[in-house]
């Protein structure tokens, strides 16, 4: 296993990538990468989804890349996400290891027709090309199945983990038993990974960890000390953030984000197309629920957030 690949038992933060008149804004960026960074967070995946991967130009996922990276300065694993075709996650891997990242995650292959070794070609191609890093794969469709996990890690031993994004923790446990090596993560965050920890999961992913931070690591310290109601407890406090981020389909997945962080005084609501910023409802919403997290967590919120709820 790659000597960094135990790093990723942690929360694997996804910052979300700011902007301002169309452009990104790395001033916030940064503020957003030290809101994680001071209270303790890691690990970072720029241009993960969170990040907008798919809406950013090549330039802009690489000056992403080099921002995360230079800011973050040693103190966070830096897992870079990567994709489209062969040649493009060739090189931005490239770029990632010439940043400083240690690790890559290859986001799930965007194609209408994917065979299975389709799949396992695919994703070898891009792990061969890159042996000085470790690799994480994205797995979001269920056919996806441990056999070929495991015939994926003979063949490219720098594989060392797989970030699990479907909503199924009976098949997670039984594609985890499958290539037990291997670090498994919770990809589908905070609402999972209580279920996923106890078949095997040690680390989850988490867009909620840019707004509040303090929240999802106790959530990981929970997990880690076994300590079920408190637990479980966290997870109740989560669910109302994040089931507004999976409303139509994961629509405001980002947005609902970029929405609590301006509230905070923190960037912008901007995201791109084909996101869209929230509405008014669900923007009230958001500022009753950082209302209620700021009795038990510092967020920096304005002055006037609580009688904005």
């Amino acid at each position: 296993m790659h000597e960094t690949a135990t790093r990723l038992a942690d929360v694997v933060a996804i910052p979300v990538t700011p902007f301002v008149d169309g452009a990104i804004d790395f001033d916030t960026l940064r503020t957003v990468l030290d809101r994680m960074l001071d209270a303790g967070v890691t690990v970072l995946t720029p241009n993960g989804n969170t990040g907008e991967f798919y809406a950013l130009r090549h330039d802009e996922r690489r000056q992403v890349l080099h921002a995360v990276a230079e800011h973050a300065n040693g103190r966070a694993l830096i897992v870079a996400g990567i994709g489209l075709d062969t040649d493009t996650a060739i090189a931005d891997g490239r770029a990632a290891a010439d940043a400083g990242a240690e690790m890559v995650m290859v986001h799930q292959p965007v194609h209408p027709y994917i065979s299975r070794q389709g799949w396992l070609d695919y994703h070898a191609t891009i792990a061969d090309a890159l042996p000085e890093l470790g690799v994480v794969l994205y797995v979001r469709n269920p056919w996806v199945d441990g056999e070929m996990i495991a015939e994926l890690v003979q063949r490219s031993p720098n594989v060392v983990g797989v970030k699990y994004a479907v909503a199924d923790p009976v098949m997670f446990a039984r594609v985890r038993s499958a290539a037990p090596q291997l670090v498994w993560i919770a990809g589908l965050a905070e609402p999972y990974a209580l279920s996923y920890f106890a078949h095997g999961a040690t680390g989850f992913t988490s867009g909620l960890v840019c707004v509040n931070p303090g929240l999802s690591l106790d959530l990981l310290r929970a997990l880690q000390a076994s300590d079920l109601v408190t637990a479980r407890r966290l997870t109740e406090s989560i669910r109302e953030f994040e089931e507004l981020r999976a409303l139509d389909s994961n629509a405001n997945n980002v947005s609902v984000i970029k929405e609590a962080l301006a509230q905070l005084g923190v960037g912008s609501r901007a995201v791109r197309p084909p996101s869209a910023q929230v509405d008014a409802a669900t923007a009230a919403h958001v500022a009753r629920i950082l209302a209620a997290w700021s009795v038990e967590h510092e967020l920096q919120p304005r002055a006037d957030l609580a009688a904005s709820a």
